[in-house]
């Protein structure tokens, strides 16, 4: 310790006062800076301590409306909740009545719809019931469409077919006696029908032969040039056919100059007519008509109507004294209707008569009701010019009884 001290003594004797006193004032120049800080960080403290306190009062303001806020929106939040509570139980009780209504509505429209189904199913059953019976209709109908292609595939059984269907429309139009089948001409031919016409004049001839095969041949083919071909060869077929009907059916004087040739299909002959125009020009210059089933009816029917002509004027002599004797029936009963029209005039005269004379009985009947009894046997005074009255005697006095005529 001694020798530290002595050391440090050495030391400072060794320094200068000019290096001591500068050490002096750095040390006041540091004691002055010490106390300069902690002056301002006094200050500063107590600047923050103020501040700290200004933010704590802020603090407690703001902290104080948040209560209120709180407070208010609480009371605002209770408001609100009863509102909603109330809406919602309008909502709930709106929301049960609308379900209710669409429940009833639903179950009505559930009701509606199954009657509705149960009804179109109902209908339903029946269409298929009918939808049934047209198939069993069709089953037949193509059985008899089998029949009948068996009956077209042979020749002369597709002549009788045409000729019998030929058969059945004149039989259906005309009496008995005014045509006949397969009658034999004067050249020994026989045509299918000959119709009778009125006034003597010649028969009309129908054949009802037609070149079906060809035709066949034509919805068969099954190229452009194979129908070429099929069609002229039924066309050959046909004016073939045509010039047979010329020749042997058109007699002069036997037959009428025109002739039908008889097409048993309208499809046929609209065909016929439509592509094949030279076939037709060809039997109208030969004078055969190409008729189809509803021509050849039309044709019959106005057969039929010259054919009753005629007869009414054959019968109208007849039909004249006939009517000339109705002519006197009616005269007759002119007569009598207006004699016993005189004797309803006088009829009536007499009931107007007995209508008077009833009218007279039902004045008398008023007045014999309004009788007045007279104590005295007088009669009123203004009376004296009226007839002579009839008297009762009773046993209450006098009772006179004036029946008075008035016209």
């Amino acid at each position: 310790m001694t020798v530290a001290s002595e050391s440090l003594a050495a030391s400072v004797a060794t320094i200068s006062p000019a290096m001591l006193a500068l050490a002096g004032g750095v040390l006041a120049a540091l004691i002055l800076l010490g106390i300069v800080l902690f002056l301002r960080a006094a200050g500063l403290r107590r600047e923050q301590a103020e501040e700290a306190d200004l933010r704590a009062r802020e603090s407690a303001m703001r902290m104080a409306e948040l209560l209120k806020i709180q407070a208010e929106m609480q009371g605002r939040i209770t408001a609100m909740a009863e509102v909603f509570g109330a809406r919602q139980s309008e909502l709930n009780q709106t929301i049960s009545q609308r379900l209710d209504g669409m429940s009833q509505r639903v179950n009505s429209t559930i009701t509606e719809q199954t009657k509705s189904t149960h009804e179109n199913l109902q209908r339903l059953q029946e269409r298929l019931a009918v939808i049934d019976a047209a198939q069993n209709n069709i089953q037949t109908l193509a059985k008899d469409v089998v029949g009948l292609q068996a009956i077209l595939s042979n020749k002369q059984t597709r002549g009788a077919f045409g000729q019998s269907r030929m058969e059945t429309i004149v039989a259906d139009g005309l009496p008995m006696g005014a045509y006949a089948f397969q009658q034999t001409l004067s050249n020994g031919s026989r045509p299918d029908c000959t119709i009778r016409m009125p006034n003597g004049a010649p028969p009309l001839v129908i054949d009802a032969k037609f070149p079906l095969e060809a035709w066949n041949a034509i919805r068969d083919a099954g190229s452009p040039e194979a129908g070429k071909i099929a069609g002229q060869q039924f066309r050959r077929d046909m004016e073939i056919h045509i010039r047979d009907i010329s020749e042997k059916y058109l007699i002069q004087g036997e037959t009428q100059d025109t002739a039908f040739l008889f097409v048993p299909s309208e499809s046929i002959f609209a065909e016929i007519h439509e592509n094949f125009e030279p076939v037709v020009q060809k039997a109208h210059r030969a004078r055969i008509v190409i008729v189809s089933p509803s021509l050849l009816m039309l044709s019959i029917q106005v057969i039929q109507a010259v054919l009753k002509d005629q007869r009414m004027r054959a019968q109208a002599h007849l039909i004249q004294g006939e009517v000339a004797i109705l002519m006197d029936d009616l005269g007759r009963l002119d007569e009598r209707v207006r004699k016993l029209q005189g004797h309803f005039a006088m009829a009536q005269k007499d009931i107007d008569m007995v209508v008077t004379s009833a009218d007279k009985l039902t004045r008398r009947g008023a007045k014999i009701e309004a009788l007045e009894f007279d104590a005295g046997g007088d009669s009123k005074p203004g009376r004296d010019t009226e007839p002579a009255a009839k008297s009762v005697e009773s046993r209450t006095g006098l009772l006179k009884l004036r029946v008075v005529d008035e016209e």
